[in-house]
Order: structure tokens, then C-alpha cells, then sequence
């Protein structure tokens, strides 16, 4: 019986943070888990594409679209099951088995990890509260917290829009039943050391609300890349 799961990590000029993406997957190959890497690119300019090919993935480029490279990227998976996972983002120790019973009591529901920062202070742990709070009470957990779909309820919502920013948003509104997985994602605190927690959440929050009024993604990718 084929590996249940396809895994799909979008990707731009991630060669700094993807090998410990991808070690951190390894537990994953050995317990027979995974069917597949699929690696969707932007059009790196780095050695994303060597570390992809060392690892026996399936590379693929197009324009730097997140919720179009998820969207080639799950085009091309053959797994019962999708892992979309962020290149900055590292799946604790103990994943694999969280996810296999998962895949064996869940009864097929849509499942995220709970949110952790690879860094410490009283900061990190107050965002990442109010990041599991907030999946947990409105059902949005975002994409540095990984997504695992079942391939037909994946293709039953009409897959990822091919849109700059809040491509995870826009598909997790779009599922029923999420479950919080007891495993955690840790995820980059770059993007937060550089601007500040405060600054960098209330941004994230704005960026939420704008998307909710219905800004443009692109102008709403522009900000969030400031």
C-alpha cells in the first residue's frame, strides 16, 4: 500500500532555512509516512534548487505566487493525503506518529499543528498563545502552522487561489471540522525580532482585517513584506 502523504512546501530563496526543514521530515520517510516531496517554486535565485534535488524532491518553478505554487504544487500530488508546509517552518520531534494516528482515529477531518516560535522570551509565547487561540475559537489557523487535507476534500474546495497573501485563510474558511493536532510547528521569529512583536502582530492583524474588507492581495503582500 502506497505512503499515505504528499508532502508540499512552497518556496523563494530558502536555502538558509530549508535543510532544517527538511531533516526535521526525515522521522516521516522512515516510519513510511510520506509518498512524496513536492518542492513549488518562486524563482530562487539561490541553491533552493540543489537542497531540493539532494533530497530526492520534485522541483517545480513558476511565478512567485504562494497561492499559486501551492496550487501546482497539489496539482501534481498523488498522496491520499496533503502536508503543506512552510520552508521556515520545522515539525517537532514526534510529528510523524502524531500524524499517523491522525490519519487512523481522525475520521478524515483537516488537522493543523499548534503554533511555537524558534525563540524565547515572554514574547514569542504571548503570539503564539493568541495564534492557537485564535485557530482554535475562529477556526484560522495560518500557514506556518502547516495544513494536513485530504486530497478529496482539498479538490471539494476548489484547492488554493492563486493569490499573493491569506492563500491559507481563504482555504481554511473554506473547511469543516478542523482539528488542533498535539504536535507543534516552529516556525521562523525572524520577521518579529526584526520589526518587533507588538509592531509585527498588530500588522498581522490589520493585514487580517483588510483581507476581511476585501483589499487586494497584492497591495495586502506589499505591506506584509515591509
Amino acid at each position: 500500500m502506497p505512503a499515505e502523504i504528499s508532502l508540499v512546501i512552497p518556496t523563494l530563496d530558502a536555502a538558509n532555512e530549508l535543510p532544517e526543514c527538511l531533516e526535521a521530515l526525515m522521522e516521516g520517510l522512515a516510519t513510511g509516512l510520506i509518498r512524496e516531496l513536492i518542492i513549488t517554486d518562486g524563482g530562487s535565485q539561490d541553491a533552493t534548487d540543489k537542497i531540493a534535488d539532494a533530497a530526492g524532491a520534485q522541483f517545480i518553478q513558476g511565478p512567485a505566487s504562494r497561492g499559486g505554487q501551492l496550487q501546482r504544487g497539489c496539482e501534481l500530488a498523488k498522496g491520499n493525503w496533503l502536508l503543506v508546509l512552510h520552508a521556515d517552518t520545522q515539525l517537532e520531534a514526534g510529528w510523524s506518529k502524531v500524524v499517523s494516528q491522525h490519519l487512523r482515529d481522525g475520521g478524515g477531518r483537516p488537522a493543523y499543528f499548534k503554533l511555537r516560535f524558534r525563540a524565547s522570551g515572554v514574547m514569542p509565547g504571548v503570539v503564539a498563545g493568541w495564534a492557537n487561540l485564535r485557530s482554535r475559537l475562529f477556526g484560522l489557523p495560518y500557514g506556518d502552522q502547516a495544513l494536513l487535507i485530504q486530497r478529496s476534500d482539498y479538490d471539494a474546495t476548489g484547492g488554493y487561489r492563486d493569490q499573493a497573501l491569506m492563500e491559507d485563510v481563504a482555504m481554511v474558511r473554506r473547511l469543516k471540522g478542523l482539528q488542533e493536532l498535539p504536535a507543534h510547528a516552529q516556525t521562523s521569529a525572524t520577521r518579529y525580532q526584526q520589526q518587533g512583536w507588538l509592531r509585527r502582530g498588530g500588522r498581522n492583524l490589520l493585514l487580517l482585517l483588510r483581507y476581511a474588507l476585501g483589499a487586494r492581495t497584492e497591495a495586502l503582500a506589499r505591506s506584509y513584506g515591509k
